[in-house]
């Protein structure tokens, strides 16, 4: 993969970033995903941010070997650490990384956030926190979308600060626009876990001792997923 050819998935998030945005790419690797969208015209301005030093380092190189070093910021900080007031972020794009991790740099970081960011989200599994958190705090979701690439299934979650938003225990669970469009990817991913599931359950239920919270939620969602499916 290379600024040129993105990964699929890498491709799904860039198209989901808002033309003209000034991004800020949260935990960037090799910053690849703002220096192809700064090639390709879509974005104004960007920050990469990254924690760990070789990655930032990567990220520098990449932006540098690009000619990009007057529009592309790359800093070593911590989550949304890397964003400064001066950046006028309008999008932050956050990839690669837990769900729970992902809620957690957000919330940790909402001291940095003005308020009006597009987030483009793309969690490797734990979204129904993410989208908890995405409702607690009064962003609703935009745009969803699913892929699988490499026998995983990848999700992409879009928000926007719209104020107070509701969201029920299965919309959250499968997201409220996947849930509805069930597109073919979507039905692919939620029968493979469904059969994961019936498996597990299974072997509960044959085991000696199993906790009872751990039992009724395998049975709901089960029960959910056979439901979404019908």
């Amino acid at each position: 993969m290379n600024p040129q050819t993105l990964s699929q998935r890498l491709e799904c998030v860039a198209s989901q970033v808002p033309a003209g945005a000034r991004l800020a790419d949260i935990g960037s690797d090799h910053a690849y995903l703002p220096v192809a969208l700064m090639h390709r015209g879509l974005i104004t301005a960007a920050v990469a941010g990254e924690l760990a030093l070789t990655p930032f380092q990567a990220a520098r190189r990449t932006v540098r070997d690009n000619g990009l070093e007057h529009c592309i910021t790359v800093r070593q900080a911590n989550g949304l650490a890397a964003i400064e007031a001066d950046d006028a972020i309008t999008a932050i794009s956050l990839c690669g990384m837990g769900g729970e991790t992902i809620r957690d740099i957000l919330d940790s970081g909402k001291p940095r956030l003005n308020g009006r960011e597009c987030l483009v989200l793309q969690p490797n599994g734990g979204e129904p926190p993410l989208r908890q958190w995405l409702m607690d705090n009064g962003y609703r979701i935009t745009a969803e979308a699913v892929l699988r690439e490499h026998r995983f299934d990848y999700e992409i979650i879009v928000a926007e600060p719209t104020g107070s938003v509701a969201y029920s225990a299965e919309e959250l669970y499968f997201g409220p626009l996947l849930m509805h469009a069930r597109s073919p990817a979507f039905v692919l991913k939620w029968q493979t876990r469904l059969r994961q599931k019936h498996k597990v359950l299974g072997t509960l239920k044959n085991a000696q001792v199993v906790p009872e919270v751990q039992l009724q939620t395998l049975q709901r969602e089960v029960q959910w997923i056979s439901k979404v499916l019908a």
